[in-house]
């Protein structure tokens, strides 16, 4: 069946050059956020060294939330869609839980981080792998528990509880996020030039670093439209809105930021980019050339 007999449409009519170069453009980012996501999340699958680090399993778990993140913006970027409550093309907040999903990641690989430089004898015995795995799970079954109850109460009801927590969540979380940044920083300063030229005090900087830079691309990406939610909120207005998911820019920065994000991986990261060439791009590149 054609879209058309669904209600839907392509993301734009197809009647201008702009409007199919527009069309083009979320096609191509979706599909970068998924080939992306997906090296860098076999290439840490594939390196048990990886796989027994807790910082690579936080990476693990935003690139998944980013890969479904990829998928379903071949329909809300592609296809004329308004993921809102009373929109009947919506996706019932589970395209927005995703990119929530990445946001909580990052949030807590940076928590994570702080106390391993901040406390790491503390932080050897406390955060193990299985307890990182139990961190990872318990706020992907929190964010689907958000989405179930969304879903089981009335419209009005819903808009209501996502308007307070989300101007609650944004605010406070950007605040912890800034904060940590600037603290991680100093500490990681101040306790790396302490210690001797070694392989071990430059694998700890680029860990830092790397979360660092993550974190600052994230913020970068996500604070227009918080911002904007922010103003929406304590005006208490109705704000300006695109005609669709595909053509807010507001929207689109954050679905930049989950192709971004595992290019910061792989160029911040030397094993990880390591076990990418060897064990996941160059297989693929001779299979094709065969």
């Amino acid at each position: 069946m054609s879209n058309r007999s669904h209600g839907l449409s392509f993301v734009l009519p197809l009647t201008s050059f702009g409007n199919v170069l527009m069309l083009l453009f979320s096609v191509f980012l979706a599909s970068s956020i998924i080939l992306l996501n997906i090296s860098v999340s076999l290439s840490i699958l594939i390196n048990r060294a990886l796989r027994t680090e807790n910082r690579f399993m936080y990476m693990l778990s935003t690139c998944l939330s980013d890969i479904c993140t990829g998928v379903s913006y071949y329909y809300v970027g592609v296809l004329d869609v308004r993921d809102t409550f009373d929109s009947p093309t919506r996706t019932f907040f589970v395209v927005p839980t995703f990119l929530g999903l990445s946001y909580m990641a990052i949030l807590a690989a940076q928590a994570d981080r702080y106390h391993a430089v901040s406390s790491p004898f503390k932080y050897s015995q406390r955060m193990t792998l299985s307890r990182t795995v139990m961190i990872i799970a318990s706020y992907w079954v929190y964010a689907f528990a958000i989405v179930a109850l969304h879903n089981l109460v009335t419209v009005g009801v819903a808009t209501q509880i996502t308007g307070i927590s989300t101007l609650a969540a944004n605010i406070v979380t950007v605040i912890i996020m800034i904060g940590l940044n600037i603290k991680l920083f100093m500490i990681a300063r101040y306790q790396l030039g302490r210690e001797p030229p070694s392989a071990e005090r430059e694998s700890k900087r680029a860990s830092i670093y790397l979360i660092l830079v993550v974190a600052a691309s994230f913020l970068g990406t996500w604070l227009p439209i918080f911002c904007h939610i922010t103003a929406c909120n304590f005006l208490a207005s109705v704000c300006y809105s695109f005609k669709n998911e595909g053509t807010d820019p507001l929207r689109i920065l954050p679905r930049v930021n989950a192709a971004l994000t595992p290019v910061l991986y792989i160029y911040g990261c030397s094993p990880l980019r390591a076990t990418l060439l060897k064990s996941v791009w160059r297989p693929c590149w001779r299979r094709k050339t065969r």
